[in-house]
């Protein structure tokens, strides 16, 4: 994605701060007394991680945390100095740079462990730790009958003074069904591995569980600290129940290039996919699957431009789409700006994308790429 610079961007994605800012408050607020970790991990799910984790932590945010020791590395070099933990690496990872940024490193296996600590030897400096124990999601994190040798590896370590245990911490697999009962056994494996660890005298300074489901639908999932990522963004991570009084934070949006007459009986676009049923107007956007516009929508999603929604006709190519204003009452002009997806009143929603996609909004606020400028507006906190 380009940067925010650039000026009279044809396609664009507006990230509104104060939106941010009143989501982490919120966020803040079922928290209780736990504290609040934000997850900027993709670039802060493609609003921008830099501007995100600022934002953020002015908002009463405690702690960031992203995927890899680069996302990571990257925070520290725009100045950001709170706690950091990235927990998805491979073991041949950076892990020096890591260390040398005090950045909090996520430990899914022993041989993860020990790579660590030959990183910290390496450069004289103690390594901070956290590890990622597996309580049934089966993808990162440290197995059941592996997890007693990384203890006593963890052990010796900490007795030599090479790494430091900060946290112990694990994924949900239901959390977005508050009251799926495999919560309950994943609290319990939780809280086991946490005992486990005490028994070799390893004291976690912190633990955490709740993803933005959990600390919104199930505090007694809180523990120390939750972890909300895809709340912090504006998008309910339940789905069919209440936002919560979140706001979405990304605006996607673009502006017409050209606005003309169609004939009735006139195709449009690729493979004249849609005829004119009667004299009409359109109105072409620039943006297309090169911008993170999913073909797969052609011809059944809508945008939002003068005053109403306007329906796609004919096939989404690869930089741009048309849509259908009619006889063009509101007196569209090529400038005027189509909002693809945001929160405002009337507009479609990540989420509207999502149903058609048969996926979650999640990968909808991750799909504006290429030649989609990011700009910011609202204040940070």
């Amino acid at each position: 994605m380009a940067g925010s610079l650039a000026v009279n961007a044809q396609v664009e994605t507006v990230i509104d701060l104060e939106a941010i800012a009143h989501n982490v408050r919120i966020l803040r607020a079922h928290a209780g007394d736990a504290a609040v970790m934000v997850v900027l991990k993709a670039d802060g799910y493609n609003h921008g991680a830099v501007e995100v984790a600022r934002t953020a932590l002015a908002a009463g945010a405690a702690e960031l945390g992203v995927t890899t020791v680069a996302e990571a590395v990257r925070l520290r070099a725009a100045g950001i100095t709170a706690p950091i933990l990235c927990w998805l690496n491979n073991s041949d990872a950076d892990y020096a740079a890591a260390v040398a940024a005090d950045i909090e490193i996520g430990v899914p296996s022993e041989d993860h462990l020990r790579a660590v600590a030959a990183a910290a030897r390496g450069i004289r400096r103690t390594a901070i730790v956290t590890l990622k124990v597996d309580t049934g999601l089966n993808r990162n994190g440290i197995a059941p009958d592996e997890y007693p040798r990384v203890l006593a590896t963890l052990r010796s370590l900490v007795d030599e003074g090479v790494v430091r245990l900060r946290a112990i911490f694990s994924h949900l697999a239901h959390a977005d069904e508050p009251e799926h009962p495999f919560l309950d056994v994943q609290r319990d494996r939780f809280i086991e591995a946490i005992a486990a660890a005490k028994e070799y005298g390893l004291e976690p300074e912190l633990t955490h569980l709740a993803n933005s489901a959990a600390t919104l639908t199930r505090p007694d999932l809180a523990f120390d600290m939750v972890r909300p990522g895809i709340a912090v963004y504006g998008l309910s991570p339940v789905p069919g129940l209440p936002d919560f009084g979140l706001r979405p934070a990304m605006t996607f949006q673009a502006r017409v290039a050209l606005v003309k007459r169609v004939a009735a009986g006139e195709g449009v676009s690729y493979g004249h996919q849609w005829l004119a049923p009667r004299d009409t107007t359109v109105a072409l956007i620039p943006a297309g699957y090169a911008d993170g516009v999913f073909r797969t929508m052609s011809g059944r999603f809508e945008v939002w431009l003068g005053g109403a929604r306007r329906p796609n006709i004919g096939r989404v190519c690869m930089d741009q789409f048309v849509v259908d204003l009619g006889d063009n009452a509101a007196g569209v002009v090529e400038g005027d700006t189509a909002v693809l997806f945001g929160g405002g009143a009337g507009e479609p929603g990540a989420q509207d994308w999502a149903d058609l996609l048969d996926t979650i909004h999640y990968e909808v606020v991750c799909a504006p790429k290429g030649r989609v400028v990011r700009r910011y507006v609202g204040e940070p906190a």
